[in-house]
């Protein structure tokens, strides 16, 4: 009969096996780290929705305020910087001057907190709007003006209808 060698049934593990731990482990630290690269990506995105939503209702909060304005056809069609910078903090402020300061001042904050932040106000009518709130939410640069999301050159789009 053979005798075994005490010794070498408690030799511990052997330098292959340490390595192979090492690059499974390695593995798995990388697929963690590209899982944390996603949902940071994907946090930002919804972050940037929230933000286009909560403008997209501050208009129609605007709008609301401004009911002969409205009714006045002020904020038919509004787009872009109007180039109005006048101040309306008084109650004193007429109804198309506050459209255009409600205009201006929501494209400035649109610009601010959205990447390439843009909106529009659009009416066919004097109580049906159309408000569209505009960012480059893929970061690329993209200039389309459309809210088609399979086209990478069109921004991201939050489109909310009210009627007064």
């Amino acid at each position: 009969m053979r005798r075994l060698n005490k010794h070498k049934s408690n030799s511990g593990f052997t330098m292959i096996e340490v390595l192979v731990t090492l690059i499974i482990l390695s593995i798995g630290l990388l697929g963690l780290a590209g899982l944390q690269a996603s949902s940071m990506s994907n946090n930002h995105n919804a972050y940037l929705k929230s933000q286009s939503t909560l403008l997209a209702n501050d208009m129609a909060d605007r709008l609301r305020a401004n009911i002969v304005g409205v009714r006045a056809g002020n904020y038919n069609n509004a787009s872009g910087m109007p180039g109005i910078e006048e101040t309306c903090l008084d109650a004193g402020c007429a109804p198309d001057v506050m459209a255009a300061h409600d205009t201006h001042e929501w494209n400035t904050t649109l610009a601010q907190q959205l990447p390439a932040g843009q909106g529009t106000v659009t009416s066919d009518d004097a109580a049906t709007f159309v408000i569209t709130v505009r960012w480059d939410g893929n970061r690329n640069r993209a200039t389309g003006t459309d809210c088609d999301p399979a086209d990478a050159d069109d921004l991201k789009c939050t489109i909310l209808n009210i009627t007064l």
